[in-house]
């Protein structure tokens, strides 16, 4: 068999596709906390140092198009100074790690970071060890952060030691890891309307442990530098009666325990939105010594209503008139209101000279926004100019156009009733006569 190796936007792919499942080899950065002082001039902060994880036993669908092709194949000389991790995925699996297969025919970055993890409550110490991996992928619905602990190598297999992490490596230089806890979630952003219901997905997964064990969830949002407690959830695996406490700092926020339980589903939804529910919010998932998290943002919407001041417009001989475009109760703030004229005679559309005077954006107690523009139309205009109001806004899908057609000026009121003044003189003239 022949071996096959991609290498696209910086990371590398291996498959193999036998017994549907596939081998993927990930190119990541170690990170690592610095000894300086950050901006300050002594250094960086964090250290990334290269590193590559090896993905084995990714489940692949039966229909799956791939050749079969061979696994993934280690250095042939172990090489201490490489950061090689390998790990099993099948138990507990990762959620849509297939994904991986694809991002490089789609030209797609996957973002891969590894570091030391410190479980609550163990004492520090190298055998075994644990790093937290977080994996996600640009432009696609997938992100998870796992913890890794390493497994034990004997001492009569290698005699190898990392230099960089001084962990053992197996006969073909990797380290040996399993998954032991990860949360996942299917979502990296998501927009609802204002006063809709949004479900907020998130997850988790672990491997084998006693029911009796406590299962904790957060949920927090953080907005403009502030952050607060919207509903947090403890509970026992084994599902005892009473053991399940539930706090919601939000009004209309809610999990579902069974799903926790069962499925491992801690989904959080929100009804009822306002513009003060936008913002970033990070599903905390705690397990005995073990907790990770996810991070989605939340945009809030709701498009303008679109009015003009006007329903008619009849040109006056001296004097210029005003339209005015009202644009209201939309959100978030950014708007743009344009004025467009097309003339009896042209074939398309332009942009008014003058665009006329914007008022200033108007908040109301609902978080959303006001905006109106005023357009001075003069009196040189054509009659039958079509007169168009453009607004764009990200809640709608294409920019909403209102319109209007100048019409002919009247004549002037002295002259129709001097002209009706007349007829009726002559009316009863002739009457009389």
């Amino acid at each position: 068999m022949i071996m096959i190796e991609i290498i696209l936007l910086g990371y590398l792919v291996a498959y193999v596709y036998a017994d549907g499942v596939a081998d993927v080899v990930l190119s990541c950065s170690l990170v690592e906390e610095g000894t300086g002082l950050g901006g300050m001039g002594g250094g960086a902060l964090f250290t990334r140092t290269p590193a590559t994880l090896v993905l084995r036993d990714v489940a692949v669908a039966p229909d799956e198009p791939l050749e079969t092709l061979t696994p993934f194949v280690p250095p042939s000389v172990p090489d201490p100074d490489l950061i090689l991790f390998e790990t099993k995925v099948s138990s507990p699996e990762i959620p849509n790690a297939d994904l991986l297969l694809h991002a490089d025919c789609n030209e797609l970055e996957v973002m891969c970071e590894i570091s030391r993890y410190s479980p609550r409550g163990l004492q520090e110490s190298s055998d075994p060890a644990f790093f937290m991996v977080s994996l996600s992928v640009e432009g696609l619905e997938f992100s998870t952060s796992v913890i890794l602990q390493t497994l034990t190598v004997e001492k009569d297999q290698s005699h190898l030691i990392q230099n960089k992490l001084s962990l053992p490596l197996s006969q073909s230089g990797t380290i040996l890891t399993e998954v032991i806890f990860l949360v996942f979630s299917h979502i990296n952003s998501v927009s609802a309307p204002l006063r809709g219901e949004v479900l907020l997905n998130c997850g988790f997964k672990q491997q084998e442990v006693p029911l009796a064990q406590e299962l904790g969830v957060e949920w927090r949002l953080q907005h403009r530098g502030k952050g607060w407690k919207v509903l947090e959830m403890k509970t026992k695996l084994d599902d005892t009666e009473g053991s399940t406490v539930v706090h919601g700092e939000r009004k209309g926020s809610s999990m579902d325990a069974g799903l926790v339980v069962s499925e491992g589903n801690v989904s959080m939804t929100l009804n009822g939105l306002k513009a003060v529910d936008e913002g970033t919010y990070i599903c905390t998932v705690s397990i005995g010594h073990f907790h990770a998290q996810q991070v989605i943002q939340l945009h809030i919407f709701q498009p303008p209503h679109v009015s003009l001041s006007e329903e008619k417009l009849v040109l006056m001989k001296k004097s210029s008139q005003t339209l005015s475009c009202h644009c209201n109760k939309y959100y978030p703030l950014d708007c743009q209101m344009e004025w467009f004229s097309l003339s009896p005679t042209g074939t398309e559309p332009e942009l008014f000279k003058d665009q006329g005077s914007l008022s200033s954006h108007r908040q109301h107690g609902d978080g959303t926004y006001s905006l109106s523009s005023h357009l001075t139309v003069p009196p040189t205009v054509s009659p039958g100019t079509k007169i168009t109001c453009r607004v764009s806004h990200q809640a709608l899908e294409a920019p909403l156009h209102l319109s209007l057609v100048v019409e002919s000026p009247k004549p002037d009121s002295y002259w129709w009733v001097l002209g009706f003044l007349i007829i009726t003189v002559l009316f009863f003239y002739q009457v009389m006569k």
